[in-house]
């Protein structure tokens, strides 16, 4: 069962491969909520996440047999890249099944720790049903990403690790998918401080979970869309579910766009790279989805950084076009000598930096004798950027902004 001394006991286990992650107090994140926060940065933890936690301890309460049959897993990432380094510890097989749409990089990771890689399916629950069924035709042990006490117990100790460095902790929020590591951490938590409070962190676009423990009766999603793929579980787990309903104080969602600003909001005032199922806890901060009556000592779990590197590059790009840093236009010229150095030269004047720069006249829907420029701008913020669109209005050009 999971309890405290089964928590205590993986905490033990663990300690040839796991990491004590720094806890460190967010300045920035603690002024802007009025609340002193903590961040548990599990996204530095060995193969980037707290997976690793459950997955070893779960390998190493197997059998002598079940280790030589080896283990299967299916996992949209992290889970997957604990299992694989934990049985290249013990030195037994590991095979991973991974939806298709999995980024490269964890992949990679996997691949890297030895495991082999099987990709199936559109999401983690189709990964899974395909995954027990290679269990059942092999033999091999499978090992589930949070539906085992073994693995909850693993990924509970992040909660010792946090309470014996800060004990007067008064709330710990959690991201949720499927429900492991809130369940584990919980349970630690509430057994050796009572009062504590536990916030659960949903996807909007995974919302099972949030939606069972909201109604109080099991709820599965239709489909799963969230860039926080470490938490994009389509169905409400009945053995954590009973867990979060007797553990958790609430559960609340965060939406994509959200979970963007969090993302970029570590990297530019904390310093660190977090995936989206990492950064949805801060999400929850930032956007007040979480209501204080009064300042409280938070801790929040940064559950990993395996972000795709295409994926990061989208939510800063978006991002410097959100808060007004960045500016896209598309301006309509008359094609002939010196009409690019006059717009040019007014960009010039208002101080607007171009970072890329594209012109086209065959455009079909240009009139002949016209040409669009496409120009990217770098700008000091919404007012600078009004000031740039006069500018342009007052010169005559037709432009629109993208």
């Amino acid at each position: 069962m999971l309890n405290l001394e089964t928590i205590k006991k993986a905490h033990e286990n663990i300690q040839p491969v796991v990491s004590k992650t720094p806890f460190a107090y967010a300045s920035n994140l603690s002024q802007m909520i009025g609340n002193e926060i903590y961040l548990k940065k599990e996204n530095l933890q060995l193969t980037g996440a707290f997976k690793i936690r459950g997955a070893f301890n779960k390998i190493a309460n197997l059998t002598t047999k079940q280790k030589a049959n080896g283990v299967i897993a299916a996992s949209a990432g992290n889970h997957a890249q604990g299992v694989a380094y934990s049985a290249s510890f013990f030195g037994i097989s590991a095979t991973i099944v991974m939806p298709e749409a999995t980024p490269m990089t964890k992949i990679s990771g996997v691949k890297n720790y030895g495991g082999e890689v099987v990709l199936y399916g559109n999401n983690y629950d189709e990964a899974y049903e395909h995954a027990i069924k290679l269990a059942q035709e092999s033999d091999k042990t499978f090992i589930h990403p949070f539906a085992d006490y073994d693995v909850m117990a693993g990924q509970g100790t992040i909660a010792l690790d946090m309470l014996e460095e800060i004990p007067d902790l008064e709330v710990l929020v959690v991201p949720v998918g499927g429900g492991g590591l809130i369940s584990g951490i919980s349970v630690a938590a509430k057994s050796i401080k009572k009062d504590i409070k536990v916030i659960g962190v949903s996807a909007s676009g995974a919302p099972a979970m949030h939606d069972s423990f909201k109604s109080g009766v099991i709820q599965d999603s239709v489909g799963v869309k969230t860039i926080a793929d470490g938490i994009a579980v389509r169905d409400t787990n009945k053995m954590t579910f009973d867990i979060i309903r007797s553990y958790v104080d609430d559960i609340v969602e965060v939406d994509d766009e959200e979970i963007a600003n969090a993302i970029l909001f570590l990297m530019e005032k904390q310093k660190i790279v977090v995936e989206g199922a990492g950064a949805a806890p801060v999400a929850a901060l930032m956007h007040h989805k979480i209501k204080f009556n009064s300042p409280k000592k938070v801790g929040v779990v940064v559950s990993g950084g395996n972000i795709d590197v295409t994926m990061l590059n989208l939510i800063i790009e978006k991002g410097l076009i959100k808060s007004h840093r960045k500016m896209k236009l598309i301006v309509t010229l008359i094609d002939k000598p010196g009409s690019l150095m006059q717009l040019t030269q007014i960009l010039k004047d208002v101080k607007a930096n171009i970072v890329s720069i594209g012109y086209d006249r065959t455009d079909v829907n240009l009139a002949f004798g016209d040409a669009n420029v496409s120009v990217a701008l770098e700008t000091r913020g919404y007012e600078h950027q009004e000031e740039i669109k006069r500018e342009l209005y007052k010169h005559g050009f037709r432009f629109v902004v993208e």
